[in-house]
């Protein structure tokens, strides 16, 4: 994408009012939608989270099939989820919002109990041992969704990676923790959940292309 493009959809996302653009300062210092996020969506629907959300695809495909829920796209990547943003808009999408800001963070935009689902889609396995601090479903991570979770709630994971299937799987067996689904290839599993095999991402279409299987586990978090 072209440096002119990108500047385009930056101030193209400040005029949208499904995009919040906070500061690191301002998420940690008593972030003004923690614990409020009905306020903002003017309604007490569940709260589902895409984290790493890319373009949107996902966030705007569940929000258009669930409009009992709210949806929020959470990337440090402007640009990318502009699509998304602007596609809402477009459909008049109610239901959907993105923060630009980095997942780390996640404890700090949400309150305790806050949130009922997290989708985390084909995030960057970060293979390196040196890397694990940002694996997505390390044990900081896990806790810091358990703390924004309600008692029923649950986190999905949809990769291409088998080495972040297997190696998130292993975690959760070894804290305890309860898994509800897994496969190693959604595509030809009968028993895999129609929200999963039913929206593909931009990324996930070049995977498939290439022949790599998708795998996904969905589990609730016991601390």
């Amino acid at each position: 994408m072209g440096s002119k493009n990108k500047l385009k959809r930056f101030k193209e996302n400040e005029t949208f009012a499904n995009v919040i653009q906070p500061t690191r300062e301002e998420v940690i210092n008593n972030f003004s939608h923690q614990g409020k996020w009905h306020t903002f969506f003017k309604n007490n629907h569940p709260i589902v989270l895409e984290l790493g959300c890319g373009k949107g695809e996902y966030t705007i495909a569940l929000a258009k099939k669930n409009p009992d829920k709210n949806f929020i796209g959470i990337d440090i990547k402007g640009a990318r989820f502009w699509r998304g943003a602007k596609t809402a808009i477009e459909k008049e999408l109610k239901n959907v919002a993105f923060i630009r800001t980095q997942i780390e963070l996640v404890d700090f935009i949400f309150g305790e109990n806050e949130v009922s689902e997290i989708w985390i889609t084909f995030p960057d396995p970060q293979i390196k041992y040196k890397r694990t601090k940002h694996r997505l479903t390390n044990t900081d991570f896990l806790k810091k969704y358990h703390r924004i979770l309600n008692s029923d709630g649950v986190v999905n994971l949809k990769t291409d990676s088998e080495f972040m299937h297997g190696y998130t799987l292993g975690l959760l067996h070894g804290e305890g923790h309860k898994i509800l689904h897994a496969n190693h290839d959604v595509y030809k599993n009968v028993y895999s959940p129609e929200e999963v095999t039913a929206t593909q991402t931009f990324y996930e279409k070049q995977y498939l292309e290439k022949g790599k299987p998708i795998t996904y586990i969905k589990f609730k978090l016991n601390y």
